[in-house]
């Protein structure tokens, strides 16, 4: 039998190390916001016994306010990402 693994979600870079980074535009101005969290000291677990990361943001140049949440399955593999006042920016069009 095989075992495929779930896409790798576009939004989310995962570091391999426990480590996760997203950024996104805001809504509001398209202020650009990066927001980095580990498993350790972010991620809780919702009531569907899904892990969750979710936290307010607000950029600094225009102090625009919006919500970011990415969950996860029980093996830290994304299911959705969804962001409120703000947009994900694809990780391939991150310039580093």
């Amino acid at each position: 039998m095989f075992f495929r693994r779930p896409a790798k979600n576009p939004n989310v870079k995962d570091e391999n190390n426990g480590v996760y980074r997203v950024r996104v535009k805001t809504s509001r101005h398209g202020d650009v916001v990066e927001l980095r969290f580990t498993r350790a000291a972010h991620i809780g677990i919702d009531d569907d016994g899904n892990y969750v990361y979710r936290k307010p943001i607000l950029s600094s140049q225009n102090l625009d306010k919006g919500e970011v949440m990415v969950q996860f399955d029980k093996r830290y593999n994304v299911l959705k990402t969804e962001a409120e006042g703000a947009t994900f920016i694809p990780v391939a069009e991150w310039e580093e």
